[in-house]
């Protein structure tokens, strides 16, 4: 998780303040959940969606990661293969 911090920052120029310190402070997994099970898209999966980096979102890093997905029940990667659609983002295959 904080890979995809890093990588917003640096490739998307997007500093996600808010992220790094849910991450600090409850952990990855904690976040991603709650970011999952959100009913709406946080302030920066919007700010990644408006720099066409949906790639670089949490969702978008459970849905296409095997090294995660077990990680999640069956709801929560639905949830997250659902926001990535409606923002037209096409999840790439599990690898």
């Amino acid at each position: 998780m904080f890979d995809i911090y890093r990588r917003a920052k640096s490739e998307a120029g997007y500093t996600a303040n808010i992220f790094l310190k849910m991450l600090t402070d409850n952990g990855g997994l904690a976040t991603a959940k709650t970011l999952i099970n959100a009913a709406k898209p946080s302030d920066g999966y919007t700010a990644l969606y408006e720099r066409k980096r949906i790639d670089l979102t949490v969702e978008a890093v459970v849905v296409e990661s095997l090294r995660w997905r077990d990680l999640f029940t069956a709801l929560e990667l639905a949830r997250a293969d659902r926001r990535l659609r409606d923002y037209g983002y096409t999840p790439r295959t599990p690898t």
